[in-house]
């Protein structure tokens, strides 16, 4: 029975609009007195257009103010965009965290292992299995990806059930972990599901995403048919893929060499929770150098070109124990994340100058996606039978088109929200009805910067103009005290007629600084706008820039 002013509501506050860095909340009650849960604390990764900075989490501020009402963090599975962000914020939230044992085994050696990392209260769950939080009740639902345990979510209200699908795909033969669990599915559709909060990522493709299965096979021809040593780089999280790697190298007697914390890690979680039963223990980078070049497969980390992991360190041939010949065979069994192409590149340019042959899923079925193209979403609506969708999980384009698709199938009521939105989904009808304070977060050093501080900005005007320094030393009567200190940043060595561009500015701060007169250099703060701004304006009528220019002006 519910209260005349009770809704349930959906608010994202990371991950529509975008892949990755995904976190929403789900409330329940009156306004201004809901209870909330947060589904999943992800990151992305930072592009060159933020320098400096490697990650982005949400700004979760607007559920900080109302963490007294938030009962839990309910983590779908552990992908990095989806856990990531946990152990930065979760002491601005302070909620316990429910989720399965692979992930709490992944939070544990990863982000949680950390020098001055929380102590995050966890609650693991199992497949299958039922929380009860406040006014919600929450099923783990299995669903096949890329990654063990992953898993939807059917979060039942006084109002209805709500279905979130987190990343899944359709696929029979996961290799690891349960298949997408159509019974269950197909029971959750006769229960009747009020509304979809679905994946979008590959909503653009038609037909079904091949079977990890396929990968498997593949590997194998592959390993098998090598002349020489062969190694893979594939997603350390992909654990079916580190088996499928390590079953292709036991059938042709060869060895593998594990190369990279992060697939030590996940290595060790998957050998506790069973995934990697059958599978001998792999060899550590100081056994490869023993080993023939014919019984040897390694497995890496720096499939997105991680300029420190190991598969660049071996292309640059920078790596302490581990080094590949002519005739090699390097497996990029992955994706190239958008923006990650350059890096990529690069990497497979070095071993092709070294001729080691490269075997990528543009050739080869060594990658298959963990997202469902449309004849398997399409398969998930007629299983649910949806009377809301919501799209999720992917860019704006995405989205669109993933409303375009449910309506399509004949679903009436199709939301197209973004991150911020407050989302109306029951009892009075779906729709847009606010909007709360939300944003992005940059992990600068050990600090989080929110994402509209001046700091990126300045940095990126400095990667494109530099920067002068100039530092006076002015006495009493308005005279200089001694020569100004001068330092020019990232200029050009030399002006058009080669003169030193240090020389240039030097000649140019003695003009300014003698052009004003003695009396106005006795005021530091007219003295240092007028050198800033004549600074600048020099450069410029030279250059054709204006860089960033810093005066300090020292009364002695």
């Amino acid at each position: 029975m519910t209260r005349s002013k009770d809704q349930l509501v959906f608010v994202p506050l990371g991950g529509l609009g975008e892949i990755g860095m995904n976190a929403a909340l789900y409330g329940y009650g009156p306004e201004g007195r809901r209870k909330w849960i947060l589904v999943d604390c992800g990151l992305s990764f930072a592009g060159p257009e933020v320098p400096g900075v490697d990650i982005v989490l949400p700004d979760l501020r607007y559920i900080v103010e109302e963490r007294a009402n938030l009962l839990g963090i309910i983590i779908t599975h552990a992908h990095e965009d989806h856990i990531g962000a946990l152990a930065a914020l979760w002491p601005s939230l302070r909620a316990p965290v429910y989720c399965t044992q692979f992930a709490a085994g992944l939070l544990a050696t990863r982000r949680l292992s950390e020098p001055g990392a929380p102590k995050v209260p966890m609650h693991t769950v199992a497949q299958g299995g039922r929380i009860t939080l406040g006014p919600f009740d929450i099923e783990f639902v299995p669903v096949a990806h890329s990654i063990p345990e992953s898993n939807a979510l059917a979060i039942r209200t006084p109002v209805g059930l709500v279905v979130h699908t987190g990343d899944w795909k359709i696929d029979p033969t996961p290799q690891v972990g349960l298949p997408t669990d159509e019974k269950r599915l197909r029971e959750l559709g006769e229960e009747g599901v009020l509304a979809l909060v679905c994946d979008s990522t590959n909503v653009m493709r038609d037909g079904t995403s091949p079977s990890e299965a396929d990968v498997a096979a593949k590997l194998k021809e592959l390993v098998h048919s090598a002349p020489g040593r062969v190694a893979v780089t594939t997603f350390a999280s992909n654990v079916a893929r580190l088996r499928a790697v390590a079953e292709a190298a036991m059938a042709d007697q060869r060895e593998v060499v594990v190369v990279g914390r992060a697939m030590d890690r996940v290595i060790d979680v998957a050998r506790e929770c069973g995934y990697l039963d059958g599978i001998p223990a792999f060899r550590s980078a100081d056994t490869y150098g023993y080993l023939p070049r014919d019984k040897v497969v390694c497995l890496l980390t720096g499939s997105q070109g991680e300029p420190r992991a190991a598969l660049s360190r071996i292309a640059s041939d920078d790596h302490p124990e581990i080094a590949l010949s002519p005739g090699d065979r390097v497996i990029f069994s992955s994706r190239t994340i958008p923006g990650n192409e350059k890096a990529v590149g690069a990497i497979q340019n070095a071993l092709a100058r070294d001729n080691i042959e490269i075997i990528t899923d543009r050739t080869h079925l060594v990658h298959v996606s963990g997202h469902p193209r449309r004849e398997e979403m399409a398969r998930l609506y007629g299983w649910l039978k949806p009377q809301i969708v919501i799209p999720a999980h992917g860019e704006d384009l995405h989205l669109s088109e993933h409303a375009i698709f449910a309506r399509g199938l004949g679903v009436k009521t199709v939301v197209r929200a973004g991150n911020g939105d407050v989302v109306a989904i029951a009892p009075e009808g779906a729709g847009k009805i606010d909007e709360v304070t939300h944003g992005r977060l940059y992990q600068d050093g050990n600090l989080l910067v929110n994402a509209l501080e001046k700091t990126i900005p300045e940095r990126r005007r400095l990667s494109f103009v530099g920067m002068i320094s100039v530092a006076v030393a002015i006495d009493e009567k308005g005279g200089l005290a001694g020569d100004p200190e001068i330092a020019v940043l990232g200029l050009p060595p030399y002006t058009r007629d080669g003169t030193g561009f240090d020389e240039y500015v030097a000649d140019a701060v003695s003009e300014l600084i003698d052009g004003i007169p003695k009396a106005r250099r006795r005021d530091p703060e007219a003295l240092r706008n007028a050198l800033e701004r004549g600074l600048r304006s020099a450069v410029n009528e030279e250059w054709g820039k204006k860089p960033l220019v810093h005066a300090l002006v020292i009364e002695v």
